[in-house]
């Protein structure tokens, strides 16, 4: 084996393409062919979108493994530890898996230069592929037409949001990055949109495939029920269930997709059934660090990965749907290809004091820079800078008194970086 430990296998991949992202299918669908010639062993579902990828992954496998299926699950980037990307059943998979994945990998692509993503996606399919496994929901990391994901089938498509973000990669308007996100679909295979108004460019695609596409508003959707317990119902053409209870993630945005969860679960094949009760069993038995990750203490410390626009208005109503007693203190570092100006604009009524930081990522936006794109003079926030996450958190405690909030987003590396604080401790 080349590397006997999995950051070893890491550091190397991290240096072994010329670059750390390229997209395209070409090179990673050849090593997986030299790897597996043979279809793909499992009943797949594929979710692309700009955000709610992970809540929708979470929530399906949650339902999916309540109802007695073999499931595993494929999700980027992590917050603390390689392996969080790859689960099986719930469970994490070792690192030893990994590392004989990459091994086989490594022994497979011959000549082929791949990317650290198109690594780690390779040892999850090949992981999945040994598993015996009954369905596999896979995230797209970047798009979905190139990504390395797409080169397996899915039998079912999800798409959970579009808006701008990632735009030097995948375009400047919402109609090309929609037509990226579509590149999912696949011929006469059902898909859904848990939005309610699909970009043209989409709905051109699905037509072109013959793909059943149901839209959110339109095929399906829910209502929520007035009251304390949360409870909610969903809908469709078909059939409608009562009574389900809300999702266990925080966030205004869940129902939204939680509902099409369920178009999804619908859709599925015959040999993944579903009973009822597993629907409101799954929905219960949901974890997912850093989407709105409430820590209650005197000092209430709210985790969030929003790091675009549209993320970070889901974030903004949150907060105004839990107000504290106290401010609302922001721990925030964004990486350098994001529209900071955009992300602040939107939280900045919601935030008394900024306590801005440089992240330790070669991405990462430094904090002078960082400073200059958070235009706060017309607004009466503090501001206050630190040289990384951590001198940021230490200095927000020290402001924070009885009462107060804490804030930390703009990017999975800012979450990490203070998960990682309090995992230490």
């Amino acid at each position: 084996m080349r590397f006997q430990n999995l950051q070893g296998w890491l550091d190397w991949q991290a240096q072994l393409h010329p670059s750390s992202i390229e997209l395209g299918l070409d090179r990673v669908a050849a090593v997986w062919q030299q790897l597996y010639p043979h279809p793909f062993p499992a009943t797949v579902v594929t979710v692309a979108g700009t955000n709610g990828k992970g809540s929708c992954v979470a929530m399906l496998d949650a339902i999916l493994r309540a109802a007695g299926h073999r499931v595993g699950s494929y999700t980027s980037p992590h917050l603390l530890h390689y392996s969080e990307r790859i689960h099986i059943n719930g469970e994490t998979v070792s690192d030893d898996a990994i590392c004989q994945a990459f091994e086989r990998i490594d022994q497979a692509r011959g000549d082929t230069s791949l990317t650290y993503f198109e690594f780690g996606t390779l040892a999850a399919l090949d992981i999945f592929t040994r598993s015996k496994l009954d369905i596999v929901i896979l995230e797209v990391g970047l798009g979905g037409r190139l990504d390395a994901v797409n080169i397996i089938d899915p039998d079912v498509a999800l798409i959970t949001s579009i808006a701008l973000d990632h735009t030097d990669w995948l375009g400047d308007d919402l109609e090309q990055i929609a037509l990226e996100k579509a590149g999912i679909l696949r011929a006469n295979k059902p898909a859904v949109f848990a939005e309610t108004n699909p970009q043209h460019s989409l709905l051109q695609r699905a037509a072109a495939l013959n793909v059943p596409l149901a839209v959110a508003g339109r095929d399906f959707g829910f209502n929520a029920v007035v009251g304390k317990t949360g409870e909610w119902s969903w809908h469709s053409a078909a059939q409608s269930i009562e009574g389900l209870p809300p999702p266990a993630l925080a966030g205004s945005c869940q129902l939204q997709n939680a509902a099409a969860v369920l178009q999804v679960i619908m859709l599925l094949p015959d040999i993944i059934d579903v009973a009822p009760e597993a629907i409101p069993q799954g929905l219960q038995h949901i974890e997912l660090a850093g989407r709105f990750q409430v820590i209650p203490g005197p000092v209430e410390l709210i985790l969030d990965v929003a790091h675009n626009p549209a993320a970070a208005q889901v974030l903004a109503d949150s907060l105004q749907k839990s107000p504290c007693q106290g401010r609302t203190l922001a721990l925030f570092a964004m990486l350098s290809d994001k529209d900071v100006a955009a992300v602040v604009q939107v939280l900045a009524p919601y935030i008394d004091i900024w306590f801005l930081a440089a992240l330790t990522s070669e991405r990462g936006l430094p904090v002078r820079e960082l400073q200059r794109q958070v235009d706060l003079s017309d607004l009466p926030a503090q501001t206050h800078t630190a040289p990384s996450v951590e001198r940021a958190y230490e200095m927000v405690l020290d402001y924070a008194t009885e009462g107060d909030r804490v804030l930390v987003f703009g990017s999975f590396f800012t979450v990490a970086d203070v998960l990682q604080r309090l995992s230490a401790k």
